[in-house]
């Protein structure tokens, strides 16, 4: 195992999974020049055992490696539901690889020698889509921890306002009197932290609905 980390901890960490040192010197200098952090490996089952899963970034892998293929280290990321979206590299492509590799998860598929800046751009836009993804994981987390605050009769209550029911129609449909139903409605939005109908709904309605 090999690393550069030349940058500050906060930005993107980069694995670049190749047993050919010159590859990973070389690649970790040229991804280097784009702010991004880089730790090499030149050995796949070391880099599964033991890789920052927390990390946010991308994973360069190349496809042909002595022991494991890169084909074979990605199936196994996919099973333990590994994220960081990864490129795959190899010097002897074939349209079946290349197929194999996309319907096994990779983002993208890049043949040696690489094209600079076509990795460059690669690894760029797989790192966004990463920070992305979880925000958006870290969202849902924290509208489920809010949903789970509430008691079972506001729950019934936020089911029905996402479906787009009014206090008196949700009064008749719980038998409860319409002000019952403003003070549960009033209560489950101190609690989901909205401060409007929309804000509600854009956070909301996709989770309520999941658990219908």
């Amino acid at each position: 195992m090999n690393s550069t980390v030349p940058h500050s901890p906060l930005s993107p960490l980069v694995h670049l999974i190749d047993d050919d040192q010159a590859v990973r010197d070389s690649l970790s200098l040229l991804i280097g020049t784009v702010g991004l952090r880089v730790q090499g490996w030149a050995d796949p089952q070391a880099f599964i055992d033991n890789f920052d899963r927390a990390s946010i970034g991308a994973i360069v892998l190349d496809v042909r490696m002595p022991g494991i293929s890169g084909l074979t280290v990605l199936d196994r990321l996919v099973a333990q539901g590994v994220d960081q979206p990864v490129i795959m590299l190899t010097g002897h492509g074939t349209v079946e690889m290349c197929r194999r590799a996309f319907k096994a998860g990779a983002a993208e598929f890049l043949e040696k020698p690489v094209d600079d800046e076509q990795l460059l751009e690669a690894l760029q836009h797989a790192v966004r889509q990463h920070v992305r993804s979880r925000e958006r994981a870290q969202a849902d987390n924290a509208a489920r921890e809010r949903v789970a605050q509430l008691s079972e009769r506001e729950r019934e209550v936020l089911a029905f306002i996402v479906q787009g029911l009014t206090n008196k129609e949700i009064a008749r449909m719980l038998a409860l009197s319409p002000r019952t139903v403003e003070t549960h409605r009033a209560n489950l939005f101190a609690k989901l932290d909205c401060d409007s109908l929309a804000q509600l709904i854009r956070r909301y309605a996709a989770l309520v609905a999941g658990e219908a």
